[in-house]
């Protein structure tokens, strides 16, 4: 894989995080958010409250009273979204449901899907010696393709010997420091991103089956009130938009219910691979909520809930997303 075209690997992240939500936050939630529920709201002032700042410094002061009401609108808006009842995880759908049939196709095929890239790195990183004094991962799982098929259908999971949550990346890292020997490569590192697309990708097609009693079901319940709660300046929880407002259009995307079922994945906004703590954070960033760090014990627990309601749903890694 050619290094040159991954060399900026943080160049479209601000603070970790992306800008796309927030480029957009106030305006499109306030489109989406008035449309949907308040429907008393002009056209004209419907349309000023999308301004961007920008513009909204250039109208004359009536003007920019009639934004302000607007504004207070679109609080009101957001605090009365709901979810739909009878909301249900037998109605999840993966995230290649909302995309457009031509990126369907190309997710699908392997010679056009960008993050192929990254899962023969990871194969080729599978395979090799990571020091001379240490074993490659194929000595020890031999044959991967037939003895860890299905392995990260089963992610997160529960460590037995320290009770601690881990996602794939997690079991990656914990490998390489315990048994390897070998500084952790560390999130969003290129190593560590094409290792779990490459291991997830040996279990493309197989359902989700992730644990969620047992030892799991403190950390999933955690991930559901996580989901649940509303947070950030907007005042949004993930259910409002992930279950309430779910086929709706925020500017150019079409809201899913938030399956990770295909991280990591290249998404386009990003011209590059990415992990699902990544997305989550950016997700966070766009509410104006705390982005808390890649691998937390808040987005570990978040993801296994994620996965949970996902459970049945294919594994799509590496995918493909706007």
């Amino acid at each position: 894989m050619a290094r040159g075209r991954r060399r900026d690997l943080h160049a479209n992240r601000q603070a970790d995080g992306d800008v796309s939500l927030v480029a957009f936050g106030l305006r499109s939630f306030s489109a989406l958010i008035l449309r949907s529920r308040v429907g008393g709201v002009s056209k004209d002032v419907s349309k000023r409250a999308g301004a961007s700042f920008e513009t909204q410094a250039l109208l004359a002061p009536q003007d920019k009273g009639c934004v302000a009401k607007t504004g207070i609108a679109l609080i009101l808006a957001l605090s009365v979204v709901v979810v739909p009842a009878g909301s249900a995880l037998s109605e999840i759908k993966s995230g290649s449901e909302f995309l457009s049939p031509e990126l369907r196709r190309q997710q699908a095929d392997e010679t056009r899907n960008p993050a192929f890239f990254w899962v023969e790195q990871g194969r080729e990183l599978f395979s090799r010696r990571p020091a001379p004094d240490a074993q490659a991962c194929i000595a020890c799982h031999v044959d991967p393709q037939q003895k860890l098929r299905g392995a990260a259908t089963r992610y997160p999971q529960v460590d037995a010997a320290t009770g601690k949550l881990l996602n794939l990346e997690g079991r990656i890292e914990q490998c390489r420091v315990e048994r390897q020997k070998q500084p952790a490569f560390g999130y969003e590192s290129p190593e560590l991103l094409s290792m779990t697309a490459y291991l997830a990708s040996l279990s493309r097609g197989l359902p989700m089956q992730v644990k969620t009693d047992g030892a799991a079901n403190p950390f999933f319940e955690a991930g559901r009130a996580f989901f649940e709660r509303r947070q950030g300046q907007l005042n949004l929880s993930c259910q409002q938009c992930h279950d309430g407002l779910v086929g709706q259009k925020l500017r150019g995307d079409t809201i899913s219910h938030g399956a990770g079922t295909g991280y990591p994945a290249y998404r386009l906004e990003w011209n590059d691979v990415g992990s699902l703590h990544r997305r989550l954070r950016a997700c966070s960033l766009g509410v104006r909520a705390t982005q808390f760090d890649y691998g937390s014990a808040e987005y570990l627990a978040l993801e296994l809930y994620l996965a949970g309601r996902a459970k049945g749903l294919p594994v799509e890694t590496p995918g493909l997303r706007r």
